[in-house]
């Protein structure tokens, strides 16, 4: 048990990780809203993907700060499942979410830290560049499900919301509108604090590929391992 670990530890903190974890956030960010707006039951996949790459976090963690941090809130995460789909009166819905927010803030630095380690670029750290846009926009899907749930509103438009995990694929999709900067329309905000979280996403969406590519560019190109 104790090798089966350590390898997982090694695998994950090495650059070709970075193409598994795009795989898992492909899949999280662009696939699963389609499954769920199609199949109420899907949310059960979105719910066990969270769990998932919550557990890459714990891998994925070098320091040890990170890593009690990401162990903490997968282990928090994990309570607050089983209370929710277990035979129980009881929910933490809320709680949940933030969390989650919580663990994926964390896991967008352990990732930036991975992806700039050794002052190195190569194949697979462009791909790591790609995992940190995609974990920042379900930083602002999470970001704006807390804001529906604490102020009653977040977004309006074409949407139709029904206070479950199936309104995941409305808070994903206007995300990567804002942080692509897009702007369809369909979908808007309403009360402030959506706005500045819009807008913040927006600005990152532009600033982040130039600062970040600018970065690596600068960095000698080495052989994949």
């Amino acid at each position: 048990m104790t090798d089966f670990l350590k390898k997982a530890k090694n695998y994950w903190i090495s650059d070709a990780s970075f193409l598994s974890l795009f795989l898992m956030l492909f899949a999280t960010v662009f696939l699963l809203p389609v499954m769920i707006d199609n199949e109420q039951e899907s949310t059960v996949f979105l719910n066990m993907m969270f769990v998932l790459l919550f557990f890459v976090g714990v891998f994925s963690s070098r320091e040890r700060v990170f890593l009690v941090f990401s162990i903490s809130l997968l282990s928090i995460h994990i309570v607050l499942k089983l209370i929710r789909f277990g035979n129980n009166p009881y929910e933490f819905y809320l709680l949940e979410r933030i969390v989650i927010l919580g663990n994926l803030l964390v896991f967008v630095i352990i990732n930036f830290r991975l992806l700039f380690r050794d002052d190195q670029v190569n194949l697979y750290r462009v791909v790591g560049a790609v995992n940190v846009y995609l974990l920042v926009a379900l930083v602002g899907a999470m970001g704006f499900e807390i804001i529906q749930l604490t102020h009653g509103q977040s977004i309006g438009g074409s949407v139709e919301f029904g206070g479950n995990e199936k309104d995941y694929v409305h808070y994903m999709y206007y995300s990567l509108v804002c942080i692509t900067t897009v702007g369809f329309g369909d979908i808007f905000p309403i009360n402030m604090p959506t706005k500045m979280l819009s807008v913040f996403l927006s600005a990152l969406g532009i600033l982040y590929p130039a600062v970040v590519i600018a970065k690596l560019v600068s960095f000698p190109m080495v052989a994949k391992k």
